[in-house]
């Protein structure tokens, strides 16, 4: 989600980036044998899933054939008051309940009223905090008024009840199942934050103030075949979890100002000059960065229509959610994003001239293009008309086509957080899991989508520094600072999340891509799960049920391992002794001890006095059954060390005992075989 949050990754990676120097395990039997935390049943037990697949969740992993899901669409008219920073609009919201249940009432998220001084977000959220509005002092929250129900155009009884961030319509008659619709309307205003919980704000710049707004509109709550209705407060932590439909918003904005929005811009003729109006068509068609608004024109009075307010008007369809910026400070670029399908996109920065140095979001076009392109390629095609990065001074927030992104950002910084803010298109924009609960399930994916997408950008010139796993392991993987990573975001310390939503859970899936699965079957079970979900509502475990059954494997040891429980690894060599026929060396013999809850499979270097080095891999399987596991290696040539996963991959928290190396002389204890 956020620019800090990357931050706080690097960092982690940064102290995991040490060296730690192994000491030499010696040839001689130690006094005592060491004492092993590992139970084979408690990460090897059959009994994982507690529900059997249904007609709504497949065993497989995807939706059943009965599976349901309701329907909102919106339609929205506002208007910016760039002195006194409020929005003011009319939302039409359809809903249609596509549920087998009958609706008594409906429940709505109020996001703004986090902001109010009487809410519960306030209440639990410290001063010193990004999920406030950093000490502003300011009337927050809604003022709605003129709240109306329909069906078919006649009016519908009904009561409402605002309480915190969630307003409930209760119905005189219950919304019928299985497709029935309703209409709701409301006006309603607020003021715009500062600094709203990093994800919508307003930022001054030497011309004029940048506004990104989000989270602004009276949104329905999502009702599904998991819990119902999913009314949890929004206090600032958790994001969002919303359903889909078509959007169609128009916003009134000084005519000074230019405004980017989720989805089409549909009247671009109407709040174009002339020129401009050029411009842009020309680079639908163009590889090449296009300059929609060049930095010299951003104070030319003539570089906008000589009117007193514009009203831009979009449309984004299947889409769970809609944001927008607004500013007279707009630099703005744009060019053709090339899809696999044959379609086209198109790649638009929107920044202030202080952001607008090559060194920053002066590429920024470029950057959104590569990201969109590699994204669809690899895993799902982007499915929206454009893509927006707006610079402003949110530290960087992902909507369906737009992203804020932290206007001093630069070089690696600028293109890292547009690739993370854009790979949310996939999780959650796409794949529509509940952030407010599973913040891993969007947060995690992305992170680790980056690390791959990093790779690909530029011959890898902003690629993240190869992991040292061990080093995780013993900063990270099962210290108990850090919460469950299947805990709520609002549930943990907010210092952790960066550790918990982030880097965990991204470190998790690159594991298993790179050790556990490969490539190969990874990816393929990932994109099954992509599509499978694609604008739809999966759990944690529609997603491990989907990677278990498209990859081929039992992957229960690992789900508790690392998302289920906090556990650590702890792999140790034992004994390594030469087994000798008719006094010849014909094996060697190698130890390995499982210490930690956590198994994993075994990795072994193996040096030979000739020269020979070679690596041994051993399946996580021997742990099923077994504490200790000992490796026959065959070889007629004296071993001189053994090493256990000597490139670092696996999250070992003890590479102090990875090591052995022989003792001259070779004090190797040597069994008899005849």
């Amino acid at each position: 989600m956020n620019l800090r949050i990357n931050k706080l990754i690097t960092l982690c990676l940064v102290c995991c980036l040490v060296a730690f120097k192994a000491s030499a395990q010696q040839a001689a039997t130690p006094a005592t044998p060491p004492v092993s935390n590992y139970v084979p049943s408690d990460a090897f037990g059959p009994l994982f899933y507690t529900q059997n697949g249904n007609e709504f969740r497949s065993a497989i992993g995807a939706p059943g054939p009965k599976y349901w899901q309701n329907r909102v669409d919106y339609n929205i008219t506002a208007n910016l008051d760039e002195t006194k920073n409020t929005i003011t609009g009319t939302v039409t919201i359809t809903y249609k309940n596509n549920s087998p249940d009958k609706l008594p009432y409906l429940w709505l998220q109020l996001d703004q009223n986090t902001f109010k001084e009487t809410s519960r977000g306030y209440a639990i959220t410290p001063s010193r905090s990004r999920y406030g509005a950093q000490g502003e002092k300011f009337d927050g929250g809604y003022k709605i008024q003129n709240i109306s129900v329909s069906q078919k155009a006649a009016p519908v009884k009904f009561t409402s009840l605002v309480e915190d961030t969630r307003m409930q319509i209760r119905l005189d008659q219950p919304l019928a199942a299985n497709g029935d619709l309703v209409t709701i309307k409301m006006d309603y205003s607020y003021v715009l934050p500062k600094e709203g919980s990093d994800r919508t704000g307003h930022l001054t710049t030497k011309n004029g103030e940048i506004f990104a707004v989000a989270q602004w509109f009276p949104r329905m709550c999502v009702y599904d075949d998991v819990i119902g209705w999913n009314t949890l407060p929004y206090w600032g932590g958790g994001e969002f979890y919303c359903e889909y439909g078509d959007i169609n918003f128009a916003i009134t904005a000084p005519a000074t100002h230019i405004v980017m929005g989720s989805g089409e811009l549909l009247n671009p003729q109407e709040v174009f000059t002339a020129e401009q109006l050029q411009r842009w068509n020309a680079a639908k068609n163009s590889d090449a960065t296009v300059h929609i608004r060049t930095e010299a024109e951003v104070t030319d009075p003539k570089s906008r229509p000589a009117k007193d307010k514009l009203t831009w008007k979009f449309k984004i369809t299947n889409a769970r959610d809609a944001a927008w910026a607004s500013s007279k400070a707009f630099v703005l670029d744009a060019a053709r994003i090339n899809l696999p399908s044959g379609k086209k996109s198109l790649a638009v920065s929107a920044q202030p001239v202080e952001s607008n140095g090559v060194d920053s979001y002066g590429r920024g076009v470029e950057y959104v293009k590569s990201t969109i392109e590699h994204y669809s390629t690899k895993w799902f095609e982007y499915p929206y008309p454009m893509a927006v990065n707006v610079a402003t001074n949110l530290g960087g927030m992902e909507y369906p086509g737009i992203v804020f992104c932290g206007w001093t950002a630069k070089k690696s910084e600028a293109w890292g957080v547009i690739d993370h803010e854009f790979g949310h298109t996939w999780f959650p924009m796409i794949v529509g899991s509940n952030e407010r609960k599973y913040g891993w399930m969007d947060e995690g994916f992305n992170t680790f989508i980056n690390s791959i997408s990093s790779k690909n950008f530029g011959n890898g010139v902003y690629a993240e520094p190869k992991m040292d796993m061990n080093a995780i392991g013993k900063q990270v993987i099962g210290n108990p600072k850090f919460e469950n990573i299947m805990q709520i975001p609002d549930g943990m310390k907010e210092p952790n999340i960066g550790v918990n939503l982030y880097a965990k859970p991204g470190f998790g899936l690159i594991l298993l891509r790179e050790q556990i699965l490969g490539e190969d079957r990874f990816d393929y079970a990932f994109r099954q799960y992509i599509k499978n979900w694609a604008y739809k509502h999966p759990t944690p475990f529609d997603f491990f049920r989907s990677m278990e059954n498209a990859s081929g494997e039992d992957l229960a040891w690992f789900w508790r391992s690392w998302w289920l429980n906090n556990w650590k690894m702890d792999q140790g060599l034992g004994n390594v002794e030469a087994v000798k026929q008719d006094g010849k060396i014909v094996a060697y013999t190698i130890k390995v001890n499982n210490l930690e809850k956590m198994p994993m499979p075994i990795i072994l270097q193996i040096k030979t006095k000739g020269g020979k080095t070679e690596i041994v891999k051993v399946p996580v399987d021997v742990w099923m059954k077994n504490t200790t596991w000992t490796v026959r290696y065959p070889t007629t040539e004296e071993v001189i060390s053994v090493i256990l996963d000597p490139n670092k991959v696996l999250p070992d928290s003890n590479p102090d005992n990875n090591s052995w190396t022989a003792t001259e002389g070779g004090a190797t204890s040597v069994p008899k075989v005849n």
